[in-house]
């Protein structure tokens, strides 16, 4: 499978993404956008999430699509990021019809970054704002590594930050994938900085180190409640909701692949996942099986670029991947 044109999530056609953050606070918001509803799922299968509305996402409930997608840092009041989306959306007459108003829907998962060196001694939640910034940035180009929701991710050894990856399958099909990397393990098997990623790698994405030799004993983790990396998978693709959900669940594997240990009772890893609906399938059972394959591998792939392309900020509390094995 090569990569789309950006290596990025708004290689499929349609999507866009808007970044925006506040590096004095140290935590940001990351949307994902398009020009018409599209159809998502989620899986959750970390042991501690912060969500808004996903519980419509179930295949069961009545709305089958959604306005956009938020990722964001700042625990629970992260989510405040959502409503600054969804005013946005509502001023553009988006959203679900119930008589003469719109109803933007906009899921949301947070991350804990509350603990990370940044001044949290706001007054007010600072996130509707970031939020609804997120909203105005939304391009198919944006920044990767400390921006958005990554701003002030971590992970157990280094610094985490915001990745996204892309690819095109045989059956012309594209998947994405973006992710804010924010683990209670670790994205690096070794002292050496190989990501458990490096199978996956598409030339030198992050860093073309080749295949690291794990070393022995328990990977390196930070015991504590700031942790959780939220993600979301998209594609061409025309699935339904039940499919989305699916695809979301299979590129949990990309995550187990990426982060060691990963899914733990401290983390509240969450991946949506959306479909723009665009691209027939032609083979239903075998297209969906190496759809759900591809959102492994981007996500795995976008978590190493995540850390890989971080940089360093004043106060940070852990060294960036590239600062450690760059700077010589």
């Amino acid at each position: 499978m090569e990569t789309g044109a950006r290596n990025l999530i708004t290689d499929v056609a349609g999507l866009r993404v808007g970044n925006a953050e506040d590096h004095r606070i140290k935590s940001g918001v990351t949307v994902l956008l398009s020009d018409r509803p599209f159809t998502a799922g989620v899986h959750v299968m970390g042991g501690a999430p912060g969500t808004r509305e996903t519980d419509l996402l179930a295949p069961d409930k009545t709305v089958q699509q959604v306005d956009a997608l938020v990722l964001s840092g700042g625990s629970a009041f992260g989510l405040d990021a959502a409503t600054g989306v969804t005013d946005g959306l509502r001023a553009m007459g988006r959203g679900f019809a119930v008589g003469d108003q719109r109803v933007p829907i906009v899921p949301a998962a947070i991350l804990f970054d509350l603990l990370n060196g940044g001044d949290k001694g706001w007054d007010r939640s600072p996130y509707y704002d970031i939020g609804r910034a997120a909203f105005a940035n939304a391009a198919t180009d944006f920044g990767l590594g400390t921006t958005g929701a990554g701003t002030g991710a971590t992970t157990a050894t280094f610094k985490g930050g915001l990745g996204s990856a892309s690819c095109v399958l045989p059956s012309g099909h594209t998947v994405g994938a973006i992710v804010a990397v924010n683990a209670l393990g670790s994205a690096t098997m070794d002292d050496q900085g190989q990501f458990w990623a490096a199978p996956f790698e598409q030339g030198n994405e992050f860093g073309n180190l080749g295949f690291g030799t794990p070393t022995g004993g328990l990977p390196p983790t930070k015991l504590s409640s700031h942790n959780t990396t939220i993600a979301i998978v998209a594609t061409d693709a025309d699935l339904t909701q039940a499919q989305c959900t699916r695809m979301a669940t299979a590129a949990h594997d990309g995550m187990a692949r990426a982060l060691v240990p990963s899914h733990t009772p401290m983390d509240g890893d969450l991946i949506f996942a959306a479909s723009t609906n665009a691209k027939p399938l032609t083979n239903p059972v075998e297209d969906t099986l190496w759809l759900g394959h591809a959102a492994a591998t981007c996500l795995a792939r976008a978590i190493a670029r995540g850390v890989y392309l971080a940089t360093a900020s004043p106060t940070d509390t852990l060294p960036t991947w590239s600062d450690t094995f760059t700077s010589a």
